[in-house]
């Protein structure tokens, strides 16, 4: 295939690639939904909310063109729509490594969201040292004229995993050469170092929460009768 007709070809699959994405972008919308419904819920019933945050983002036709060349994909819409299952993605960072499991399961409990791949980097940690949770979910999105099934990552996380792994990707942004390996070295022990932190902030989260049960009182949801609800609710009681 010549330069010219390649880079003929790579412009009519931009365009088509747009149109193709509109999709992706529901779908984030969609569960971004279903995860905010969980935080409200964690906020307002329960005392403690294990989502600290939660961001997405949607793949650049750019960057799905220079993944499926790199792969030696076939420069298709079909082929990426087989292929390529993280344009659409959603990171939500937790407190603790339980948390994780949690989240995961509520989500996979939902009747509309059809788990297609897990892969648990926190019980076996990527050779750098990587730890999270990566889910591939699919929901159905309904258009106009058709329903679409469409996968989303859903990336899940604590704290800490997620300190380490924005500054170890903030190290060797643009940087194509081999890594020294002192520096593999030392990034893996931050690792480690990570989930022994992760680890004894769980243990000591746990050892407070007896400590609270222990001496709770019994707390009053009412008061002569009335009850008391979240400012947040106000607008919506008549």
């Amino acid at each position: 295939m010549s330069v010219g007709i390649r880079i003929e070809q790579l412009r009519d699959m931009k365009v088509e690639l747009l149109r193709f994405m509109m999709p992706y972008k529901f779908a984030i919308e969609e569960m971004m939904t279903k995860i905010n419904i969980l935080k409200q819920e964690f906020k307002y019933i329960h005392d403690y909310n294990p989502i600290e945050h939660v961001s997405s983002r949607l793949k650049s036709p750019e960057s799905i063109l220079n993944k499926i060349d790199r792969k030696g994909y076939d420069y298709s819409i079909a082929s990426i729509k087989e292929n390529i299952h993280d344009i659409a993605g959603i990171r939500i960072t937790c407190s603790y490594i339980s948390d994780i499991y949690k989240i995961s399961k509520m989500l996979q409990q939902q009747k509309d969201i059809t788990l297609i791949e897990c892969k648990d980097y926190i019980k076996n940690p990527k050779p750098n040292g990587y730890q999270s949770l990566h889910l591939i979910v699919q929901i159905p999105i309904f258009m106009s004229d058709r329903e679409e099934l469409i996968d989303v990552e859903v990336q899940i996380r604590t704290i800490a995993m997620d300190f380490w792994a924005s500054l170890e990707h903030k190290i060797y942004y643009k940087y194509n050469k081999e890594i020294p390996q002192h520096i593999k070295d030392e990034l893996k022990e931050a690792a480690v170092t990570a989930s022994q932190l992760d680890k004894k902030m769980e243990k000591l989260q746990k050892e407070m929460n007896k400590i609270k049960e222990s001496t709770k009182e019994a707390e009053m949801y009412s008061n002569e009768d009335k009850i008391f609800l979240p400012y947040d609710f106000l607008p919506l009681v008549n």
